[in-house]
């Protein structure tokens, strides 16, 4: 494996996850749309951002070993599915656990091919 496809392959589905944690975070900016002071809002945005902090956490524990995000990303998928399969479409499903199962495709194909991605040419 050349070079390019190996840093590719390294760095794709870690950018992937920090572009998807940034998309989930913009979930939380709606509680400034509510008038609550100063205290409420700050204890409101930190509940919305658990779910940006569960998935950073996954990263970084995915980061060096892939079969930890190749196992709880599509896990994660599948649980939104399962958790919100009346409330909403399938591009909702689309739009949140189509990106955690790409993740997870992604780092177990890391995974899979570990030795060849850290070896030294």
């Amino acid at each position: 494996m050349n070079t390019p496809a190996k840093r590719l392959l390294f760095w794709t589905p870690r950018i992937i996850c920090l572009l998807f944690a940034a998309f989930i975070s913009l979930f939380a900016l709606d509680v400034f749309e509510e008038n609550h002071g100063f205290w409420n809002t700050l204890l409101a945005l930190s509940l919305h951002l658990i779910p940006t902090a569960i998935l950073l956490l996954i990263l970084a524990t995915s980061w060096r070993w892939e079969w930890v995000g190749a196992l709880i990303f599509p896990a994660l998928g599948l649980f939104y599915i399962i958790h919100f399969w009346k409330r909403f479409g399938w591009p909702t499903f689309a739009m949140i656990a189509g990106p955690l199962f790409l993740l997870g495709g992604l780092f177990l194909v890391g995974w899979l091919k570990r030795t060849e991605i850290r070896a030294k040419n």
